[in-house]
């Protein structure tokens, strides 16, 4: 097609300009480059027709024809080509006229001029078609490139759905095994749970009528309160890591830094996990979160401060003191350097610190700290603040602690005197606040006069001790039975009116008689039994006996019903 259309162009060139035009030379006459010229004109005006036609006819070939993209493509360069040698016929026509207008004026200058205007739009149209024609290549390269693309994810959705199915059939094989395993462990731990239970029940049966030897080497066994009642500071950072504070405190301590959800609900996981002795699971758990954080946010950043306490805690609990005090100690110093040394924040980790050093034994190292966040919590959230009650008991029984300690090194009472008084003063501090603030029924009233009682018994203050006692009993007593009258009577009062009848009526009055008031000591105040045993204990060192087995056997018997009570809920 384009073979037959470049001869007849070249004619139509001869015709117009005559065997002499690509040379430069003049036509001969005026008429006869006018007539070429017509020629020209008119076959211009063919081959214009005859590319339409010939580009109708291929649309409608390509329509009727089903072709493929490389035949498409194939097509496409063909066409390009033919495409690009009649524009370079074009331009030489276009060439050949602009010349004749510029070295002649011929009569008929405007009828040049028209057919100049033809070959022009001529022109254009296949300047268009070329550019068409690039576009629909790129197009096609394209297409190509995505088709291969689109091969290359069907290929990894295949092997990941492969992946998948295999992951999925073990998963659901290690959830077998797993459920199996659960189900033999809670057997077994309530197999062991009914053997204990039932080894106590006999232990509590044969040592109803113990010796007052035995009952003495008891006291000195239990005697140290801190090793039962030495409360940690965890408290301040669960109240701030759980999603709903419980208290306004918990708001005071968070004020100007704000605990992300992703360590609360962390938080809550690992404790959950070293709750039910998975140390295994807690331990990696808290050091790869450690590890993003310290990536995303910095070491010296207070979340990564807030997981290096928790991760010290979980430590602690393992009895690896010496990782959780290095842990404890980078966390305080990144909280003094990014909060502040006076935030509540820095307290709570001096706090955790004393504690972990008093389980240690290292009770004058840890007597500092304890000051110092006592002197931060009193500054920031004020002097008779329950917080404040709760860092001045465990100040004081650190400083308690610490004298126990002294005594076993043979230092002398006298020179412990100051120290004994610093303890009651904290102590009694503390009780005054928590009476004040949180009423005399709060469980830290009845613990607080626990500790201060064991203070005023390594002194020999029998007496003082004594009337403390009495207090937790009788307040216990009227929350459970009414006010006290002249039927109605606390433990103590019944177990002091045996000691004085026992020798007129031995056996005449069993305790049944007087009421069952060990039911007092119920499960949420374990802070009762632990005051009915060393109020025993107390008696008996009075040489009150009679009194003193009357509180033992309702300690006794209250553990017991607390004991059949768990193992009843539990079955």
């Amino acid at each position: 097609m384009f073979r037959i259309f470049r001869k007849g162009s070249k004619s139509s060139e001869k015709e117009v300009f005559g065997n002499d035009v690509s040379k430069g030379s003049a036509p001969r006459d005026d008429q006869k480059g006018v007539a070429k010229g017509l020629r020209s004109s008119s076959c211009s005006r063919d081959v214009s027709e005859s590319l339409q036609e010939t580009g109708k006819k291929i649309e409608s070939i390509g329509r009727m024809t089903a072709l493929t993209q490389e035949e498409v493509v194939s097509h496409t360069r063909t066409v390009v080509q033919g495409l690009e040698a009649l524009r370079n016929e074009h331009n030489s026509i276009l060439t050949g006229i602009n010349s004749s207008l510029t070295h002649q004026q011929p009569p008929d200058s405007n009828v040049v001029h028209e057919k100049a205007g033809i070959i022009q739009k001529s022109l254009d149209q296949i300047e268009l078609g070329l550019s068409e024609a690039q576009i629909m290549l790129a197009l096609a390269s394209h297409l190509q490139t995505v088709e291969a693309e689109k091969q290359k994810l069907r290929a990894q959705v295949r092997r990941l759905c492969q992946e998948n199915a295999w992951l999925r059939d073990e998963l659901a094989s290690t959830q077998q095994k797993l459920q199996a395993s659960e189900q033999h462990v809670a057997q077994l731990e309530e197999d062991k749970k009914h053997l204990e239970f039932m080894s106590t029940i006999k232990k509590y049966d044969a040592d109803v009528q113990d010796s007052e030897s035995s009952m003495e080497e008891k006291k000195d066994k239990s005697d140290d309160p801190v090793v039962d009642l030495f409360p940690d500071d965890d408290a301040d950072d669960r109240a701030a890591m759980s999603p709903t504070p419980p208290s306004q405190f918990a708001q005071q301590v968070n004020a100007g830094y704000e605990i992300p959800a992703r360590l609360r609900t962390l938080h809550n996981l690992v404790i959950q996990y070293a709750s039910q002795g998975r140390y295994e699971v807690a331990v990696p758990l808290c050091k790869q979160a450690l590890e993003d954080l310290e990536k995303t946010s910095g070491h010296d950043h207070p979340d990564v401060a807030t997981m290096l306490n928790i991760l010290a805690l979980v430590y602690r609990d393992q009895n690896k003191y010496k990782e959780a005090a290095n842990l404890l100690n980078d966390a305080l110093a990144i909280r003094e350097k990014t909060l502040g040394e006076n935030h509540p924040a820095v307290a709570a980790t001096l706090n955790n610190l004393a504690v972990l050093y008093g389980k240690r034994g290292k009770y004058k190292e840890a007597e500092p700290l304890c000051k110092r966040a006592l002197e931060i919590r009193e500054k920031v959230l004020g002097r008779d603040h329950p917080d404040v009650a709760k860092q001045l008991n465990n100040l004081a029984l650190l400083c308690q602690n610490q004298i126990s300690q002294e005594e076993r090194r043979g230092v002398p009472k006298e020179e412990l005197l100051g120290k004994y008084e610093e303890v009651e003063r904290y102590y009694q501090r503390a009780l005054e606040i928590y009476e004040t603030k949180l009423g005399p029924d709060d469980p830290n009233v009845a613990k607080t006069k626990n500790n201060l009682a064991s203070a005023y018994l390594k002194q020999g203050k029998y007496k003082e001790a004594e009337i403390l006692y009495k207090q937790v009993l009788t307040r216990a007593h009227e929350r459970e039975f009414g006010a006290i009258d002249g039927d109605n009577k606390p433990i103590w009062q019944v177990a002091e009116e045996r000691e004085e009848n026992k020798n007129k009526v031995k056996d005449s009055a069993p305790y049944g008689e007087y009421g069952g008031w060990h039911k007092a000591a119920k499960v949420d105040s374990p802070t009762v039994t632990t005051t009915l045993k060393n109020l025993g204990a107390l008696y008996r060192r009075q040489g009150k006996y009679e009194a003193a087995e009357t509180l033992e056997d309702c300690a006794i018997r209250s553990r017991k019903e607390n004991e059949a009570s768990k193992f009843n809920v539990r079955s």
